[in-house]
């Protein structure tokens, strides 16, 4: 039976983890990290193979029964890889949040309204407009230099999102979009159009308010 700790260092998705992040794993080594070790004849890595296989072919049925008929997987593994999940689902996964306007956008974001810093967020969309994931991309002062088209839309690329929704915050109560704001917004479209990924909206909110770019008619100002 082949134990995390008896793998050479530098395989070791434990310390891989501590070193680059839990996102640098990959979805094997994020089960083995689970797992711990395997059983006699059987090393981890090949249970988590076993796991991923029935995940990738029938994540929405799995349970702890199929899970237990894995060889090296008993009850107590089962029970830890069900709850892994169950807890993503529960914090992670945004099911049903269907965004069909600025309102819904400015409660989805009711937290920037009484930030003292300027927050930069992007809202990920699928086809049906429904919530993939809210993510804050920056915090600071706005500029057209600062904001990187290319890292606010590789999240989206890797959601495989069909459109994007731009919020940020105004500290100062006022809504109205400065050239900055305009130019940033015109420098996005533009990024999306290259990538495939519609520009939605981008609104701005304050404790005054909010303010959408869609609504106003300066989305079509390329």
């Amino acid at each position: 039976m082949k134990k995390i700790k008896n793998i050479p260092e530098f395989d070791r998705p434990r310390e891989k983890m501590e070193q680059k992040g839990a996102k640098a794993l990959s979805n094997l080594e994020l089960l083995a990290v689970l797992l711990s070790s395997g059983v006699k004849g059987k090393d981890v890595f090949e249970v988590a193979k076993d796991i991923l296989s029935l995940v990738q072919n029938d994540f929405d049925n799995i349970s702890l029964e199929k899970l237990k008929n894995i060889e090296g997987v008993g009850l107590a593994k089962a029970c830890q890889i069900m709850a892994a999940i169950e807890f993503s689902k529960r914090f992670l996964i945004k099911e049903g949040v269907k965004i069909k306007n600025a309102e819904d956008v400015a409660k989805l974001t009711e937290e920037l309204k009484d930030k003292k810093q300027e927050y930069f967020l992007s809202l990920t969309l699928d086809g049906a407009s429904n919530l993939i994931q809210k993510r804050t991309v920056f915090i600071g002062t706005l500029n057209h230099s600062i904001v990187h088209p290319r890292e606010v839309f590789a999240d989206a690329i890797s959601d495989r999102a069909a459109g994007i929704i731009f919020v940020h915050n105004h500290p100062s109560g006022d809504v109205a979009p400065s050239k900055q704001d305009i130019d940033l917004t015109i420098r996005l479209i533009e990024a999306g159009k290259i990538v495939g990924i519609e520009v939605i909206d981008h609104i701005i909110v304050s404790r005054n308010g909010h303010f959408s770019f869609q609504a106003e008619g300066l989305l079509s100002k390329e």
